[in-house]
């Protein structure tokens, strides 16, 4: 029988200084896609895919994380006051009544693999999420509830990934799989941010991810890599020897939004399908890019 899950993990911990002097203050994952903040989109993903417990790992300076998801009387006040129903009513419902949220500190930057082990008793002993807020993933149906579907065929962990160009293979997990009996891909190697030469393939892992807790053993037992993090790369493929982990290529156009180039082309592609901007938004366009005649 498949096993529901139930938590979602977002590590938001890092320092963002890609986008300094922008995340000075305010966390990466609260730069906004339009009017919504990149967290906000990965907690709308993890919901539709049927979480119901969200575990933020967050570090110093990430207050208002923790704030955007906690109800605001005060803001609430003045929207009800003065007639803003449709607001108050989005402001309201930014967490369902039935998600709880959770905190966890996590002490020192030692990397991902460290961030999820941070969540492990927030977890406990259910396959779980694990994403990513920078990887933002314009899909009809969403990224980790392709996966959920994917992963209730087999009970087993499983990596969204997606093939990279050549010159980008040095900036993500890259994974060598086999296609097995039942016609599903299974790793059979991982490597973290290898040279082109060196990688097994252009298959890399993208910020999505769905864990057994058998993860956490191997995350306690691995050793710190040379840049003194904790990679939850050397522990899936720790992982790989003991059980099967399963890739996705999932349906949908990512943007790496930790990088100027990719938060700039989600904004303009979600942008242009916003209800309310979007027509106006493409003239726009069209106007700016249109030959100018002398």
């Amino acid at each position: 029988m498949p096993k529901k899950i139930r938590t979602a993990v977002f590590p938001v911990a890092g320092r963002g200084t890609r986008f300094l002097p922008a995340t000075k203050v305010s966390p990466k994952e609260m730069l906004p896609v339009v009017d919504k903040p990149l967290i906000q989109y990965a907690v709308e993903e993890s919901i539709a895919a049927g979480a119901e417990k969200l575990v933020f790992i967050t570090s110093s300076s990430k207050e208002s994380i923790e704030n955007h998801f906690d109800r605001n009387p005060e803001l609430e006040h003045v929207l009800s006051v003065s007639g803003q129903k449709s607001l108050l009513s989005i402001i309201r419902n930014i967490i369902p009544p039935h998600v709880t949220c959770i905190y966890i500190r996590q002490e020192e930057p030692l990397g991902l693999g460290h961030a999820v082990l941070c969540a492990q008793s927030a977890v406990g002993d259910e396959p779980f999420f694990v994403h990513l807020a920078d990887d933002l993933i314009n899909s009809e149906i969403p990224c980790l509830e392709q996966m959920r579907k994917h992963f209730e065929l087999h009970n087993s962990s499983l990596l969204g990934v997606e093939h990279v160009h050549d010159e980008d293979i040095h900036k993500y997990g890259i994974v060598a799989t086999e296609v097995g009996s039942s016609g599903i891909s299974r790793v059979t190697k991982i490597v973290e941010k290898p040279a082109r030469k060196d990688a097994p393939s252009n298959l890399a892992v993208v910020g999505r991810y769905i864990l057994t807790p058998e993860i956490f053993k191997k995350l306690s037992s691995i050793k710190v890599s040379a840049g003194n993090e904790l990679q939850l790369t050397d522990a899936i493929s720790s992982l790989i020897n003991d059980e099967p982990v399963y890739i996705l290529p999932f349906d949908g156009t990512r943007y790496d939004c930790g990088s100027k180039l990719g938060y700039l082309k989600a904004t303009v592609q979600y942008g242009l399908e916003h209800a309310e901007i979007g027509v106006k938004f493409s003239e726009y366009l069209k106007n700016i890019t249109k030959p100018q005649t002398k």
